[in-house]
């Protein structure tokens, strides 16, 4: 089991060589720290995540989780440490029971609605007919989004593994349930590595740090209120989301 610690050491990407996606990118995030990522789209925020995972490997640098180059550490282990929620979720045609505790088939009773009461799948699940054994359809179509979100979220919870992604995992769902969801990343940021990409900047504002991409580039980073005083990227994005981050406050 990894403790968590993630460097990117001058790190490039191109899928393409005459289009970069990264470029000389570096950043280190300690272990239970929470690091967020904003950018425009294409700027190489999912590639960073992909780079993480080893889904690819970069054309120069390297990326290394407790000081080790993840080349040097097999797959299998590198992803087992590795806990992913996308705003894409994947649900079977199963219960809510079962779909939670797919993250962890070995996983106690008690341990399942732990990790559901965690993540506020007991909020809804309790207003249901059949509870846990609530059957949800193919794919979850009979649940919200925020309610798919709430289990991925979960069944991340219930793997237990030291480092979360979460890859705009809010991004379709309503600001009451986006609100509850972000009680559950505040909750799980105590004990993991949280690794955030959003475009909601409501969902980055707490995080330790705040890297900010432009054309494959680190741009500026800081905490939320250092990257408000430089005026620069961020700010500017705060600014034309100003009204709905003054009430979120």
């Amino acid at each position: 089991r990894a403790n968590g610690d993630i460097e990117f050491d001058h790190v490039s990407f191109y899928y393409n060589e005459n289009e970069p996606v990264l470029k000389d990118i570096s950043f280190k995030v300690e272990s239970g720290k929470m690091v967020a990522f904003v950018g425009a789209t294409g700027v190489g925020k999912s590639t960073i995540v992909s780079l993480m995972e080893r889904f690819y490997d970069p054309v120069s640098g390297s990326v290394r989780l407790d000081g080790k180059d993840i080349r040097d550490i097999t797959v299998k282990s590198l992803r087992e440490n590795i806990s992913m929620v996308l705003q894409d979720v994947f649900l079977f045609n199963g219960s809510i029971y079962d779909n939670i505790a797919y993250g962890n088939p070995s996983a106690s009773h008690d341990e399942i609605v732990k990790a559901a009461e965690t993540a506020r799948v007991s909020d809804f699940v309790c207003k249901m007919p059949d509870g846990y054994d609530t059957i949800i359809g193919e794919r979850g179509v009979r649940l919200s989004g925020g309610q798919k979100q709430r289990i991925a979220i979960a069944r991340a919870v219930l793997k237990n593994s030291p480092i979360l992604i979460l890859d705009e995992a809010t991004s379709a769902v309503d600001n009451e349930t986006e609100a509850l969801i972000q009680q559950a990343i505040d909750e799980l940021s105590k004990s993991r590595t949280v690794i955030v990409i959003a475009h909601r900047l409501s969902t980055v504002m707490k995080a330790d740090n705040i890297i900010v991409l432009e054309n494959g580039r680190i741009a500026e980073q800081g905490t939320h209120n250092e990257l408000l005083k430089l005026g620069g990227i961020y700010a500017k994005l705060c600014n034309v989301n100003s009204d709905r981050i003054k009430a979120e406050m």
